[in-house]
Order: C-alpha cells, then sequence, then structure tokens
C-alpha cells in the first residue's frame, strides 16, 4: 500500500469514529458513563507493536493507582473500573480503539502512551466531550491545536518536547562544555523531528553551533553511512532524540566505529531494551532526559509499591507516568465529586499540588504538568542521577 493510500484509510477511520462519537454525543451524551457501583474509565494502550514496551508499562502503572484507591473503598463508594484497549502502535488502530471506549461509555480515557497514537485519539474524544490523560505524550501538538489554542478535553502527566529540548541544550552547554553538535533525528516520528528542532533553537541561542543534521526512519537496521559523516566533522556531542529500538543500534555501531563523544537523547531512550540493544560500556558517556530516576528519594514509595503488585518487577518510566494520569484522575474525580465526564475535565484543568508517584504536580494552562526533568548518565550498564532541572512556570 502506497503512503497516499495509507492516509485515505486512516483518515477514513477517524472520519468514520468521529461521527459515530459525535452521534453518542448527540444522544444524550455518556448517560451511562458510571453504574451505582463502578466509574468505568479507558485504558487505551499499545499492548502489541512496535511501542509494546511503552504501553504495557503505562497500563500497569496504571492499574496500581486505580488498584490504591479501589482498596482504600473507592471515590464516594464507587469502584473504578478500567476498560482495557490495545490500539496496537498504530494510529488508525487508536482511532478504532477509543471508538471502542466511547461506545462502552467510559467517564475518561487514559493513554495511549505515544504522541502519534495520542493525536489519532484526539478527535474522537473531543466530539464526544470525553477527557483524555496522555502519559507520555510529549508534543506540544498533543494539548495545544495549529491554531494556537488549547484543546478542552486533552491532559497529560508528562512535560513537553520544548521542556526537554531546553533541557538537553543547557546541560550540553553548561556541563559538557560542548561547542559544536550534530542532530540525528528520526524523520518518521513528530517527537524526533520537534526534539532536534527546539535543540537546534536553544544550543545556538546558548552560543553553540549545529554542524550537521542527519535523519534516520523506524525500521532502519544499519546507520554506518550516516555515522560515518558525523565521524568526519568530529562534533563536540551527538544529539539523537529518538525510541529505544533505533537509539540502541545506532550507540552500538557508533562505538564500534570509533565515536566517542557524548551521545545524548531524551526520554524515548529510558527503556532497559537500550542495554540490551547496545550492550553496557557502549553506552558509558551517553545521557537522556526523562521524567523521573529510580535513584530519587522522593519516588521510592510508589517503586516499591510497583514492585510489589509486579512479581518484584522494577518500573520504568512509563509506569511512572501511567501511575501519575491514574493519580491525576482519581484526584479529578474526587474533586468532581462526580463521574459526569465535564465536571471531571474542569477538576483537571484546576489540579494543584496533587502528589503523584513522581513528585507533586499542578496543571498549567496549557493542560501540561509543571514538574521538573531529571537528567540520566548511563555508567556501566546503570541509570545514574545526573542532575534535575525544575522548570521556570
Amino acid at each position: 500500500m502506497n503512503l497516499k493510500a495509507k492516509h485515505f484509510k486512516i483518515a477514513g477511520v477517524l472520519l468514520g469514529a468521529t461521527m459515530l462519537a459525535t452521534v453518542f454525543s448527540g444522544c444524550g451524551g455518556q448517560k451511562s458513563a458510571s453504574d451505582a457501583n463502578t466509574i468505568k474509565i479507558g485504558a487505551n494502550f499499545e499492548l502489541t507493536g512496535n511501542a509494546a514496551n511503552y504501553g504495557t508499562s503505562a497500563l500497569k502503572g496504571l492499574r496500581l493507582a486505580v488498584k490504591e484507591v479501589n482498596d482504600a473503598g473507592g471515590i464516594n463508594g464507587k469502584k473504578i473500573k478500567l476498560e482495557e484497549v490495545d490500539c496496537k502502535s498504530e494510529a488508525s488502530e487508536s482511532a478504532n480503539a477509543t471508538t471502542k471506549l466511547i461506545t462502552d461509555h467510559v467517564s475518561a480515557v487514559v493513554g495511549p502512551a505515544t504522541t502519534g497514537d495520542v493525536l489519532a485519539a484526539s478527535p474522537i474524544v473531543a466530539g464526544s466531550k470525553i477527557p483524555l490523560i496522555a502519559p507520555a505524550a510529549t508534543s506540544p501538538k498533543v494539548t495545544v491545536g495549529a491554531d494556537g489554542k488549547v484543546k478542552p478535553y486533552i491532559f497529560r502527566s508528562c512535560f513537553i518536547d520544548p521542556q526537554q529540548g531546553e533541557v538537553m541544550a543547557k546541560f550540553a552547554i553548561d556541563t559538557l562544555h560542548a561547542k559544536t553538535a550534530v542532530i540525528y533525528v528520526d524523520s518518521s516520528t513528530d517527537y524526533s523531528k520537534s526534539l532536534g528542532k527546539v535543540f537546534k533553537e536553544k544550543f545556538e541561542a546558548a552560543g553553540g553551533k549545529v554542524i550537521d543534521q542527519e535523519a534516520f526512519i523506524q525500521k532502519d537496521q544499519d546507520f554506518q553511512t550516516t555515522l560515518t559523516k558525523i565521524k568526519a566533522v568530529n562534533p563536540d556531542i551527538i544529539f539523537i532524540p529518538a525510541y529505544y529500538e533505533e537509539v540502541g543500534k545506532i550507540v552500538k555501531q557508533a562505538r564500534e566505529m570509533g565515536i566517542k563523544c557524548p551521545l545524548l537523547g531524551t526520554d524515548g531512550w529510558d527503556d532497559n531494551k537500550v542495554i540490551a540493544i547496545a550492550g553496557k560500556q557502549a553506552l558509558n558517556n551517553t545521557y537522556f532526559s526523562t521524567h523521573y530516576s529510580n535513584k530519587d528519594k522522593d519516588v521510592q514509595g510508589f517503586i516499591k509499591m510497583f514492585k510489589k503488585e509486579n512479581n518484584g518487577e522494577a518500573p520504568n518510566v512509563f509506569a511512572a507516568l501511567g501511575y501519575d494520569a491514574g493519580k491525576m484522575l482519581i484526584a479529578a474525580i474526587k474533586d468532581a465529586k462526580s463521574s459526569d465526564p465535564q465536571k471531571i475535565r474542569d477538576a483537571l484543568e484546576h489540579l494543584k499540588n496533587v502528589k503523584v508517584g513522581t513528585g507533586i504536580i499542578s496543571m498549567n494552562k496549557d493542560h501540561n504538568p509543571i514538574k521538573p526533568a531529571v537528567i540520566i548518565e548511563m555508567k556501566d550498564g546503570n541509570k545514574l542521577l545526573k542532575e534535575k532541572i525544575a522548570p521556570k512556570d
């Protein structure tokens, strides 16, 4: 199937799903969002496909948040019931999964994990006036439209790409004392492209110079030709804002080719598969921004609870963000004193000083949580907390 045909198919799915959602909204809204004993919440995650590690981890975090509140008696005597669907790491499937949740009359939706899948779900929940919390989608486009207006029904529990790009540019300049950089992006994802753009702006504004920009696409296996070009310009650092599968291969091949400079990335690196793919030694002298560190004293309570519920498995960052999204939603339902989607939306917009797994957050005017970013240093396969940087607002 060529690209145009594929886009046509996806557009058709979205249009049909939006119409379906509108029909339900027009027939009395979310009249069955809950019954006398339960509050029904949709969980739409990448349980299979290329981003399955992200989605399954985020769902485990969400389940933990729900279990905690249910074990404590629920909210106003009602237990939360999760309706779980698999968006298969594909935009068209994300639209279909969201439509299914709408037809199941959920009060709110948590997920998907990645930006592209959230953007596919957004028009459907908006058309049905159901709030959605994105745990890990960091593109600004998730909560703010092309017209600059905030999307009223979309929220998130993670920081946004501009914050990551700015943090990594600042880290490269102030801590690594880099003067030149090469940016190597995944041109098949908005996530990677937008991070590369912000990093370039901030790095050069701070006095650095981007001396080359290169690109790859998902599923690429051999990066040696491009890495040969990058090695020839001898940058102080290489910024690779991408997901773990390709990052692992790039780091491994770069080190095998004798590229020794620091390699920098973002939260897409934050998966142990990076270590399995690249190897512990190859990852030395690499750094990435992410949402929390298991070395942070503020997250030890969450880690302990997660391990207890998951047979000793340690949570990754996506589990933490899924847990945070669940805690945000629970706080909003309590504040709203209702399972009505509109009242939950209104409460989400005014969340303030909510205790979540990664700390304490408040919602800003663009529906983004105000929270610090951390810089992780990889050393002999271990993730060390290098720095913790709070946002400006």
